[in-house]
Order: C-alpha cells, then sequence, then structure tokens
C-alpha cells in the first residue's frame, strides 16, 4: 500500500511564505515523479509544480519565481516553498507521485494525496 501525506498548511498573510512537505510510504521501488497541484472552490484543479527523475521541473506559469519545488530521494518526500503568497494562491493544495512498484517501471501508478488547505488573507 502506498500513501502520500501533506503537511505544512495553514494560514498566512499576503506576501508571507509557507513551506509544504509530502511524504510517500509504503513498498516502493522507485518514484518517477512528484508534483503539487492545488484546486481553489470553483475551480480546476492545476498544476502548481512537477519535478521528475531526471531533475526536469515545471512551474505553473502563475507560481514561477515565487514558488520552488524540491524533493528528497532517501525521504520520498516533496516539498514546495511558496513565496511572496498572493490571496489568489489559496487552495488546497495536493501532492502526487508517479510510482513504480516494481523494477523496470512495472506496477506504475499514479498516487494523490488528501490534500491541505492553505489560506492567504490578512
Amino acid at each position: 500500500q502506498v500513501q502520500l501525506m501533506e503537511s505544512g498548511g495553514g494560514l498566512v498573510q499576503p506576501g508571507g511564505s509557507l513551506s509544504l512537505s509530502c511524504s510517500a510510504s509504503g513498498s516502493i521501488f522507485s518514484i518517477n515523479g512528484m508534483g503539487w497541484y492545488r484546486q481553489a472552490p470553483g475551480k480546476q484543479r492545476e498544476l502548481v509544480a512537477n519535478i521528475y527523475a531526471g531533475g526536469r521541473i515545471n512551474y505553473a506559469d502563475s507560481v514561477k519565481g515565487r514558488f520552488t519545488i524540491s524533493r528528497d530521494n532517501a525521504k520520498k518526500t516533496v516539498y514546495l516553498q511558496m513565496n511572496s503568497l498572493k490571496p489568489e494562491d489559496t487552495a488546497v493544495y495536493s501532492c502526487n507521485a508517479d510510482v513504480s512498484l516494481l523494477p523496470n517501471g512495472l506496477a506504475r501508478k499514479i498516487y494523490w494525496g488528501q490534500g491541505t488547505q492553505v489560506t492567504v488573507s490578512s
């Protein structure tokens, strides 16, 4: 069984910073990539940032220069450092992981965390 658990959400003032983390647990052979998505009320879920095994990183245009994604392979953890937060960043942030449970990319699946609320407000 593979589980993802996010932490670090909360209430922060505009212009403030917040750091999210997401750790994967369970029997995992390798993690191909991990990422963060967010969904605000009445809005479609959108990509925030992804980081892949080879080091390739994608950011949404709206967060470039403000957010930084990183990962610790040994800890099976992905982080999202969020700076200069805006009210528009308010959303439920969920992490995901592209996981292989067996060698050679076998049993490759996408897993999602439960999500953590980020609220940017004064």
